[in-house]
């Protein structure tokens, strides 16, 4: 009996979740600052405990689990969740970054009020030309939208002012599925979420114009603090407050969710 016990208890914590909970000090030195580990951990345990495909993938390849679960950690993200997917792929386990969590990475910054990214269908009204603050789009929503062939995305600043606008065509949509590896299969993203795959490309196409992440907030704070302590200066900086945003298609403001669409 106690050799079966042995077994049971070596069994257990060999496992996927056990070995996320082993290099817990691992993740926490990459988790932004804004995250608690031990948080972090029992959620990572907790998708390993319901996804028994993604388990048994983590347990033939725990090198890929562990890849993929520090890029989310670097990232600042929960584990399998909308912001970042864990999807067993082949022989091994992919950390798939989403629309959600590049959006929210955006408000981590602080810098952002609202940021607006749409899908644009061939049967939709679309304007946009460079000297366009905003696109102008008009949709039926009750009518056929046909297929996607385009997406757009800016963001809208605390000051007012807007973020250059991201704006992709079906060419590029293409060519970024084209890359993705595996993307024509069934347990593809490309296959399975294509609309949120769009979103999340033309998001990525604006995220070099727009602030991203709290460490980058954390590091206006500290100048800010920096110079306020250089002689001759009385102000102090104010401590950035903290915004919960979840943001989706629609537009986000002040990390309150603005859902346009009427059909929903």
């Amino acid at each position: 009996m106690s050799s079966q016990i042995s077994n049971a208890i070596a069994k257990r914590d060999n496992s996927p979740g056990a070995m996320v909970q082993q290099y817990r000090q691992d993740f926490s030195t990459v988790l932004p600052s804004h995250v608690k580990p031990d948080t972090w951990v029992r959620l990572a345990q907790g998708v390993l405990r319901r996804d028994k495909n993604l388990a048994t993938t983590a347990e033939r390849n725990p090198a890929s689990l562990m890849a993929a679960l520090l890029e989310c950690a670097r990232l600042g993200h929960e584990p399998g969740t909308d912001s970042f997917y864990l999807v067993p792929f082949g022989s091994e386990v992919q950390g798939i970054e989403g629309y959600r969590g590049v959006v929210e990475r955006m408000y981590r910054a602080g810098a952002v009020a609202s940021v607006k990214a749409e899908v644009v269908c061939k049967g939709d009204d679309f304007d946009y030309q460079p000297d366009m603050e905003k696109p102008r789009h008009r949709v039926d929503w009750f009518g056929d939208r046909g297929p996607i062939v385009g997406a757009y995305a800016y963001a809208v600043f605390k000051d007012g002012s807007t973020s250059r606008v991201a704006v992709i065509n079906r060419a590029y949509i293409d060519k970024v599925k084209k890359e993705s590896r595996g993307s024509d299969k069934a347990s593809s993203p490309w296959v399975k979420w294509e609309e949120q795959m769009v979103l999340k490309t033309v998001a990525k196409r604006l995220e070099p114009w727009v602030p991203t992440s709290t460490e980058w907030r954390r590091e206006q704070f500290r100048a800010a603090r920096d110079v306020a302590a250089e002689p001759g200066t009385t102000t102090s900086p104010e401590a950035p407050a903290t915004e919960q945003a979840t943001p989706d298609t629609g537009e986000v403001v002040d990390g309150e969710l603005v859902d346009d669409d009427p059909t929903t």
